[in-house]
């Protein structure tokens, strides 16, 4: 098995983007290990704060947020940060060559029961056009990214990377705290009949999504032997259908806040768009527009999502 940074040489990525990579991946492995302790490390529980997002912090939310923040500043190569916890852009170096957003802990309702959570990463260009620290930094279409992962922590901690091209898979390595190449070429296959969404909102759901999941549920011969699979952590959800097929779906629906979705473009839907169309699916959001197509307008902007296997994800349409 292939050590991480001779596979990033070996596909060309620049050396100062591989170190950027690597300071990631250090806080990621410091995560890795207090979420391995639990209650042992004494980050369980929530805190008494909420985010910009008006959800309430868990411990390790928190904890996570600060260790890959930290990392990041210290690293001479970073010029600005965002973070799902934090309210703005968080100034770095200023003639840093690379802007980093992250959504520390994704799936944080599963800490306390041991469920599935993970790391989610975007790195894009610097822009020379606005001021380090603005937000503006960061309003750049997802096509744009020259590196997009997840960490997923669970019984093995790994993870799934593109920096443009295949879509890799490497596990932590617990004997010499290295991630190591597992899976060389991650592929979607194109038909599937696994479903990761909440049908808890439902009610909430436009028609059109409505009809559609009637027709999954209840009247359509064609999705026979359908799945539903639903992790409430859309980091192990879109790790399922990277893994094996399927599509995740989030919907925009009626409840106040999620007119536009509940999804994060910069810190989830971009990114894991990246992953998904590396490894040879579809990600698309109203009117099967591409994600990586949409110019945010904001740092903390919202989108529905749909995502996974290429032709179920045609036959869902938002509008």
């Amino acid at each position: 098995m292939k050590r991480l940074v001779p596979v990033l040489k070996q596909d060309g990525v620049d050396l100062d983007l591989i170190m950027l990579i690597r300071t990631i991946l250090a806080a990621s492995k410091e995560i890795a290990f207090r979420v391995s302790q639990g209650a042992l490390a004494g980050v369980l529980g929530s805190t008494l704060d909420e985010n910009i997002q008006g959800e309430v912090q868990k411990k390790l939310d928190v904890l996570s947020n600060q260790l890959l923040k930290d990392m990041l500043l210290d690293d001479d190569t970073v010029r600005a940060i965002a973070s799902e916890e934090e309210d703005n852009v968080v100034g770095g170096h200023e003639n840093g060559k690379y802007i980093v957003a992250f959504d520390p802990l994704d799936g944080s309702s599963n800490i306390d029961i041991n469920g599935q959570i993970g790391t989610i990463f975007t790195i894009y260009n610097a822009r020379n056009d606005v001021p380090f620290d603005s937000d503006e930094q960061f309003l750049q279409s997802g096509s744009e990214q020259v590196c997009a992962g997840y960490v997923l922590y669970g019984a093995s901690t790994m993870l799934v990377m593109t920096t443009g091209g295949p879509t890799r898979c490497y596990t932590l390595d617990l004997t010499h705290g290295g991630y190591l190449l597992t899976q060389d070429e991650m592929s979607i296959p194109a038909d599937s009949k696994e479903f990761a969404v909440n049908m808890a909102n439902y009610r909430f759901w436009n028609n059109d999504v409505q009809k559609f999941f009637d027709d999954v549920l209840y009247a359509s011969d064609e999705y026979n032997k359908a799945s539903m699979r639903w992790n409430a952590a859309m980091v192990g959800d879109v790790h399922r259908v990277i893994s094996r097929g399927g599509i995740f779906v989030y919907p925009s629906d009626s409840r106040k806040g999620i007119e536009n979705g509940k999804i994060r473009l910069l810190y989830e839907a971009n990114p894991l768009a990246m992953l998904v169309e590396k490894a040879g699916g579809l990600a698309v959001s109203n009117n099967q527009a591409r994600i990586l197509d949409i110019k945010p307008n904001t740092l903390h902007q919202r989108v529905p999502v749909i995502m996974g296997s290429t032709n179920l994800t045609k036959k869902l349409n938002f509008s």
